[in-house]
């Protein structure tokens, strides 16, 4: 093959590799205020099934558990759960579970 001929294969390989790139991970952030004043943010990736959180200055990674109702996440002694009705509590520093609701 000319080098001409290889120049333009390589063009037509990194164009189809660009064209097929597959885009970044959907993402979804939420800021919640409770009822204790505690305030935190969420966030959830798509095809990553547990939930980033920052909660008092500090980054925190939980966990999905298994549960009956709804959706819950646990990890380094705090506890977010999102019920079907989009009611969502938490529970960290030893503080009694907290109703919360997006800001």
């Amino acid at each position: 093959m000319g080098r001409h001929k290889a120049i333009v294969l390589a063009i037509i390989m990194l164009a189809g590799g660009i064209l097929n790139a597959r885009q970044a991970d959907a993402q979804t952030f939420r800021t919640y205020r409770c009822a204790d004043g505690t305030q935190f943010i969420v966030g959830f990736y798509d095809g990553d099934k547990r939930a980033f959180l920052q909660i008092d200055g500090e980054p925190v990674t939980l966990a999905k558990r298994l549960v009956v109702s709804g959706t819950r996440y646990s990890g380094a002694g705090i506890t977010l759960t999102v019920g079907r009705a989009r009611a969502t509590t938490v529970k960290h520093l030893k503080r009694p579970v907290t109703a919360c609701a997006v800001i």
